[in-house]
């Protein structure tokens, strides 16, 4: 059963006030950037950090929207539970992301459910504060929408990208996001299911399974949850071709 975030008696030792390295995260966010030090301050006085469990809901959809999250760590998915019960993943946030800003303004209900797929901390920011904050200092709001229009550049950059690539390159591209390094082998741990994996690329989970089994001949190798990346820069390179250059790379690898 998936617990709503709530700050109960026996949830209190999971909210805490914001750490230096949560600061440092907080600050970096788009719609942050362009802000004095003194209004950021004042922006994220009332913000406090949840430190979450798998299964935790952030909010769900059709809650009001009270406020909106900066995930500093971990991973959170967006979806929607479609008419036939289904639910469709819309998003999956990364260390760093921020969401709901939008909605929270508005005084509308959440459009989606936000919940934890991996050990997280997210940081929440009252929705009503912001726009006291904003009546006072309008800078914010101009912040804002700055970042609203760059989040709508990157979703439409997304579909173009997925109408674009093979099911092949956009796991070859999801794993390679998933490491430190630029060149050189890379071994790392999927943060999450196959099956929401499969979900956030736009592909069946058979075709994720069929996709690992053809990167093997370019030196992937997929153990349970632990991956193994021969040739990183090999591996950038496959997911930026084009369809037959693709093919061929496939091809010539066997």
């Amino acid at each position: 059963m998936r617990r709503e975030l709530k700050i109960t008696e026996s949830r209190k030792a999971m909210t805490s006030a914001l750490t230096s390295a949560d600061l440092d995260i907080v600050k970096r966010i788009a719609v942050f950037r362009g802000l004095n030090p003194l209004m950021l301050d004042r922006l994220i006085a009332p913000a406090v950090a949840h430190t979450l469990a798998v299964g935790d809901v952030v909010f769900r959809q059709g809650d009001p929207a009270m406020a909106f999250f900066i995930l500093v760590d971990g991973w959170v998915k967006l979806y929607r539970v479609t008419i036939s019960g289904d639910e469709a993943v819309i998003h999956v946030f990364a260390k760093g992301d921020s969401f709901a800003e939008a909605v929270a303004f508005t005084g509308h209900a959440y459009p989606a459910t936000a919940e934890v797929v991996s050990e997280a901390r997210v940081v929440r920011i009252p929705a009503e504060h912001v726009v006291n904050c904003i009546r006072r200092m309008p800078e914010i709001a101009l912040a804002m929408i700055a970042s609203t229009s760059q989040h709508l550049h990157h979703l439409v950059q997304q579909v173009e990208q997925l109408k674009a690539q093979t099911g092949v390159q956009r796991v070859a591209e999801f794993l390679v996001s998933l490491c430190e390094a630029e060149r050189g082998k890379c071994n790392i741990a999927l943060p999450y299911d196959k099956v929401l994996i499969a979900g956030r690329l736009g592909i069946k989970p058979e075709s994720l399974s069929r996709a690992f089994a053809k990167l093997r001949s370019v030196g992937v190798e997929v153990r349970a949850a632990h991956v193994v990346i021969g040739d990183i820069a090999r591996l950038r390179d496959l997911a930026m071709g084009d369809r037959g250059a693709t093919r061929e790379s496939l091809r010539e690898a066997r």
